[in-house]
């Protein structure tokens, strides 16, 4: 079997991303810090081993797979989905943040020695900041955090060094995903986990406009943007449709069957906050021909089942 690595597979769509590789026939190297507490989890899946390794070791990561008895040959491609202090006070972390791109610079050199052949960054919209239209992979770039500008840098460096390596380099700016194993700390998860609970909900007053793609979507984006996305190139992935956030809690408590009164408008929009956020995936359509294939309502109803487990 073809073998893939992918860093940071313990998240919602690095968990996709093992499922989908392995429905395609791929076997996984799924590489996790050390501390993780979903390695048993990880175990149990089938086509799929374990590396314990942090992100300050994927310089010296050749070793510690020897010691772990995992075998070093034979891989294609690399998908690099780790990243600390992704959300909350850690974003504005500029050392924390410095450490992230230092780290996916050495996941590329883990790559090439590795023997990978294609190598694929997970950005973010952090990267664009505030933009009133469709994001494209031609957006300006303008980042107002220091997540969102680590995120910049790693994709511009990670390009440099893999092309010099003559390695494929795919960078993705992925705006919102949810899905199985997200954070609990989510608009998503908590509103579902509220509204199934029949709890009260605080959000905003949820008149941004957003897209929203499940977890799923987002691996098999992934997967085609690694196989047959155009080196060098940058890709946009959500679904491509922009609905007002507060249609997405309402079609939450309309699925959950929530009985109490929305509590929108009892929390303030964040600062600097993000009031249009769509993708316009076209190019990644035409260049690998992904089209989103699980509606809102049926992943809402695969989360709560999730949860409900």
């Amino acid at each position: 079997m073809e073998k893939i690595i992918i860093t940071g597979a313990t998240g919602a769509i690095g968990r996709a991303l093992i499922s989908q590789a392995v429905q395609a026939g791929y076997e996984v190297l799924a590489v996790v810090h050390r501390s993780s507490k979903r390695i048993a989890d990880l175990e149990q899946l089938e086509h799929c081993n374990v590396l314990r390794l942090d992100q300050e070791e994927y310089a010296q990561a050749l070793p510690v797979m020897q010691e772990q008895g995992i075998p070093v040959e034979g891989y294609s491609m690399f998908f690099h989905l780790a990243w600390s202090a992704s959300f909350g006070e850690g974003r504005n972390d500029l050392h924390l943040q410095a450490m992230n791109v230092r780290a996916a610079m050495d996941a590329v050199r883990m790559a090439r020695l590795l023997g990978c052949s294609t190598f694929v960054g997970t950005g973010s919209q952090a990267e664009y900041g505030r933009v009133d239209d469709a994001l494209r992979p031609d957006t300006q770039a303008n980042p107002e955090t220091g997540y969102g500008s680590g995120k910049y840098f790693a994709g511009s460096l990670t390009r440099s060094w893999a092309e010099k390596e003559g390695m494929k380099h795919i960078w993705t700016r992925i705006l919102s995903v949810y899905g199985p194993y997200d954070r609990p700390e989510t608009l998503i998860s908590t509103a579902v986990s509220r509204m199934l609970r029949n709890e009260d909900t605080a959000f905003s007053p949820c008149e941004q406009i957003w897209d929203y793609l499940y977890s799923e979507d987002a691996a098999r984006a992934l997967l085609l943007a690694a196989k047959k996305g155009i080196s060098g190139k940058t890709y946009v992935i959500g679904s491509g449709e922009g609905r007002p956030l507060r249609w997405y809690i309402e079609k939450i408590a309309e699925i959950t069957g929530y009985t109490k009164e929305i509590g929108f408008g009892k929390r303030p929009y964040n600062d600097k906050q993000v009031m249009h956020l769509v993708a316009d995936i076209r190019e990644l359509t035409e260049d690998t021909g992904f089209v989103p294939e699980v509606s809102f309502e049926e992943g809402i109803r695969r989360v709560m089942k999730w949860q409900e487990r």
